[in-house]
């Protein structure tokens, strides 16, 4: 009887000195794993009595301080579940880092081509300034032309100037009034820069004396455009009547018989502008 209770409280003391040790390599082991990473740690494997959940008879009671099998799994299970929880962490970080750097290749990708298209623009803009420049100054050029030839405008001089006597109280040219005023129309063809003046005088008084000098004139101006080809914008008509004119230096007298004074006047000055 005394042999069997020494034996008794060797294999309680055998079996009771491994559980303590594996208890106190499991809390080293969590305790690490925790200053490791933020997860929440396994959780500890601290047994509720001796036999942490075998069956209270003489087989577990030798077996209960060696490894099993079921021992083995249970201690491997908890871990093998952190290990896959891991790897599906890993997974899904992998995915999201995926994602991202997809993203961020669209983005850079949008970016150039927005900085391409803002390049094309500041091209076209670049492009549009200059030829508006250009016209600018084309017009500028045109402008100044312009004005010269406007400014020169009143420096007509005469350079031919002829003289049509009518019968009294007749409108009709004579032969060689026509002469004559071929004579003067010729070396207009083709000519710029020159007006001509036509001015009626007739003798009598007031309106009927207006009237008899237009219809001379008239008959001028009607031969110069129908037989010479003249511009009729390029003619400017003047119905003088029975007005007093003299030349230059000589008293005015009044007209004594119907007469027609032709003058043509050319602007050297806006041919050379043109030319």
């Amino acid at each position: 009887m005394k042999n069997r209770i020494i034996l008794l409280a060797f294999l309680t003391a055998s079996l009771v000195l491994p559980a303590a040790a594996q208890q106190s390599s499991s809390n080293a082991t969590d305790n690490g794993a925790s200053s490791q990473s933020t997860r929440e740690p396994l959780p500890s494997t601290t047994s509720k009595d001796f036999w942490d959940g075998d069956d209270p008879n003489f087989g577990n009671l030798i077996m209960h301080p060696f490894a099993t099998k079921k021992y083995v799994q249970r201690k491997v299970n908890p871990i093998k579940d952190r290990i896959n929880e891991l790897d599906q962490l890993t997974s899904e970080n992998a995915g999201a880092i995926k994602d991202v750097d997809t993203r961020a290749q669209q983005g850079l990708q949008m970016a150039s081509e927005k900085s391409s298209l803002a390049d094309q623009h500041a091209t076209d803009a670049t492009n549009k300034a200059q030829l508006a420049q250009t016209s600018a100054t084309q017009v500028t050029a045109r402008v100044s032309n312009a004005e010269q030839m406007v400014g020169n405008l009143d420096q007509y001089k005469g350079t031919a100037e002829t003289e049509i006597r009518f019968r009294s109280g007749q409108s009709v040219l004579s032969k060689d009034a026509k002469d004559a005023l071929d004579q003067m129309a010729g070396p207009l063809k083709d000519q710029k820069s020159y007006i001509i003046e036509v001015r009626g005088f007739a003798p009598g008084r007031g309106q009927a004396a207006m009237a008899s000098s237009r219809r001379m004139a008239d008959s001028v101006v009607r031969y110069l455009v129908t037989a010479n080809q003249i511009p009729v914008y390029r003619i400017y008509v003047m119905s003088m009547g029975n007005a007093a004119v003299g030349a230059e230096g000589t008293a005015a007298k009044h007209v004594t018989s119907g007469r027609v004074e032709v003058s043509i006047m050319k602007n050297d000055l806006v041919n050379a502008a043109q030319r």
